[in-house]
């Protein structure tokens, strides 16, 4: 009986959403950075915020990527006032992070939009990970994120203004066989993300977690390489996004103001079953969490059944292959 009492409210909030959606912030004249910006999600985001009028700040290791990419952005700016650039550096690294972020706010401007979107994945079963492939994941997906936030954090608290993007995945939501060192960096940005979003929301600044799912990307394509069947297989369920879409639908959550940023039924489902103690960032994702939980925790058992059907039929064929 209780289920039924938010229907109403439910379809109130969604015709509010379509008939009076929220005001998007702007970034025309803004200054947006980009970690990971010369290729995948990063350099899809990139063109788009040059699209909508921002000065462009893209950040990679490899220098001849970035030079690539640069002119694609370029190609998309709406003036010529827009300043597009890059810088080559290790995102991990906080001296370097620091010393180059402070540069480009006196000679670009201040920062307004933190993208964070470095990161790469490393599949095996964790027995078959070297540690230092272990050390990479965590050094690149968490303190690559960690560290360039924390470099714009006092700036952006300063000027009262401001926006994070932390690119987690799917993987921080759920962990799946074959991604255990990648779901772990992967986790540990889900809550470095949520404690932040505390820290920073009284100071006019938000903070969004984007949650793609396998995305047609060059890191996409070195982690099949290393990819177990099993994890394979199990992937297959979700599809694979273009970077364009991905980085389109980020970008306006972002500028929405959402906490979550998801695509597809499986990302709204996760985002459902693993809200937790996350920001609510509307009446209609609170009503919605309220009202499907329950039943989303049913679907999840199903899927998990599944998921573990086909490791154990691969368990079984390597069994009787020896």
């Amino acid at each position: 009986m209780v289920f039924f009492l938010f229907i109403p409210i439910i379809l109130g909030c969604i015709i509010k959403k379509i008939f009076f959606p929220k005001t998007l912030k702007s970034i025309e004249d803004k200054h947006v950075v980009i970690t990971g910006g010369s290729s995948g999600i990063g350099k899809s985001a990139a063109v788009l915020a040059a699209k909508q009028g921002a000065h462009v700040t893209i950040i990679a290791r490899n220098q001849q990527n970035l030079n690539t990419a640069v002119t694609e952005i370029k190609q998309a700016c709406t003036n010529t006032k827009q300043k597009i650039q890059s810088i080559s550096l290790d995102v991990s690294d906080y001296k370097e992070v620091g010393e180059k972020l402070n540069d480009i706010e006196e000679t670009v401007g201040p920062i307004y939009m933190l993208i964070n979107c470095a990161g790469l994945a490393i599949c095996g079963k964790l027995e078959d990970i070297s540690n230092e492939d272990i050390q990479k994941l965590v050094h690149v997906n968490f303190l690559g994120t960690v560290y360039p936030t924390k470099a714009v954090v006092p700036k952006m608290k300063q000027r009262k203004e401001g926006i994070i993007v932390i690119t987690a995945s799917q993987a921080a939501m759920v962990g799946i066989f074959g991604l255990s060192a990648y779901s772990g960096s992967k986790f540990a940005l889900r809550g470095f993300a949520e404690a932040l979003d505390m820290e920073l929301r009284h100071h006019n600044i938000s903070v969004t977690v984007a949650l793609p799912a396998d995305t047609d990307t060059p890191g996409y394509e070195t982690e099949n390489k290393s990819k177990p069947v099993e994890t394979a297989m199990i992937s297959e369920s979700g599809g694979l996004y273009d970077p364009n879409h991905v980085a389109k639908i980020i970008l306006q959550d972002a500028l929405e103001g959402n906490f979550f940023s998801y695509l597809g039924i499986e990302g709204f489902i996760t985002s459902i079953l693993c809200v937790g103690m996350s920001k609510c960032s509307s009446l209609l994702h609170l009503f919605l969490q309220a009202f499907l939980l329950g039943p989303f925790r049913i679907i999840a058992c199903l899927y998990l059944a599944s998921f573990n059907r086909t490791i154990k039929k691969c368990l079984t064929k390597e069994e009787k292959n020896k």
